[in-house]
């Protein structure tokens, strides 16, 4: 009887093919940068590894990265936010106002809050009800919420807030970590099971992937839509309380070019800015790396203005590479 040979299994065991697919994710190589980074650090300043300053670095990217995953949702979605940076400015210029006249720290969160609803409110009308390009309506809001900002305040500052309001951004709930840490934390689970273990979420992999196709399967695309930015503008309030809180303060320039950091924060966690595809957890490590980088270069006393070179530059590098890659690779399949 001639030698029987027998083919290869076509379809590998679903738990090795799981691990393989986690080995060559992004997150996983996120997830090295991390780190890599964390260990230059190291190298680089005797005073990295300290638990406070570890600590202090983490304020480098909580607030950003509240707004992140939020933003993360409405990107996969196939649409962008970018006055997320001016709906702080508005909203702490609300707390501001409210402080002048009495108000308390329950009625400041709440004017926080109310705030960043608002704001996230009338994006998600002109966008859903009136069928416009979500950049081009957060572009006009982004200018919008921050002049109002300078209207209300000149060239003035609101201070004086109440001492309890300082816990928001300056509070420690255990030893070295964070209330915002902690926040952070809480967030990061709640989005996480929101996008990837509810209908919610795999409705919005469907907008982002196919909005046609959803729109003709039964799924309400506007209401979604509307949710999305409602959040946005949440998140951004809420953000908003942590900022204001931890500067003290209120001016109308606060948050100013915040947008650029979440949207790189977003688009360097692995979510496609075409929309359809992304993880919060791959959020949650490039919010680590951005925190790390900018603490790096602050104990190295680099001026800013290079963070913000890099910002920019880190932001076209994440777009770009992909769209170059699967190019490279069509041309090798040639």
């Amino acid at each position: 009887m001639a030698e029987q040979h027998l083919s290869p299994r076509l379809i590998p065991d679903r738990l090795q093919s799981r691990s393989s697919r986690m080995l060559k994710s992004w997150e996983s190589l996120l997830l090295v940068v991390a780190i890599l980074i964390f260990a230059l650090n190291s190298f680089a300043s005797p005073y990295f590894l300290d638990p406070w300053n570890l600590s202090d670095a983490t304020f480098n990217f909580t607030e950003k990265a509240l707004i992140a995953f939020a933003m993360a949702l409405v990107i996969i979605s196939g649409e962008i936010d970018l006055s997320v940076a001016s709906i702080i400015a508005l909203s702490s210029t609300a707390m501001g106002l409210a402080v002048t006249m009495g108000a308390d720290t329950p009625v400041l969160v709440l004017v926080g809050l109310g705030t960043g609803l608002f704001c996230g409110m009338v994006n998600g009308l002109l966008i859903t009800g009136l069928g416009l390009p979500s950049i081009v309506v957060t572009i006009g809001t982004m200018s919008l919420f921050r002049g109002l900002s300078f209207i209300i305040l000149g060239d003035k500052a609101y201070t004086g807030y109440p001492e309890s309001f300082a816990f928001f951004g300056q509070g420690y709930v255990w030893w070295v970590f964070s209330f915002e840490l902690a926040l952070f934390a809480v967030c990061a689970v709640v989005f996480g099971v929101l996008l990837h273990k509810t209908n919610f979420g795999r409705t919005v992999y469907a907008i982002g992937n196919n909005q046609t196709a959803a729109l003709f399967s039964g799924v309400r695309v506007g209401r979604v839509k509307f949710i999305l930015f409602l959040l946005t503008g949440l998140m951004a309030g809420i953000a908003s309380i942590c900022l204001t809180s931890r500067l003290g303060s209120t001016r109308p320039s606060i948050a100013l070019g915040v947008e650029l950091e979440v949207v790189t924060m977003v688009v360097l966690g692995g979510v496609s800015i075409l929309g359809g595809s992304g993880t919060i957890p791959g959020v949650v490590l490039a919010a680590f790396i951005m925190g790390m980088v900018t603490f790096g270069f602050g104990l190295l006393n680099v001026p800013g203005i290079v963070m913000s070179i890099f910002i920019g530059a880190l932001l076209i590098s994440v777009i770009a590479l992909p769209i170059l890659w699967s190019r490279a690779r069509r041309r090798m399949a040639q």
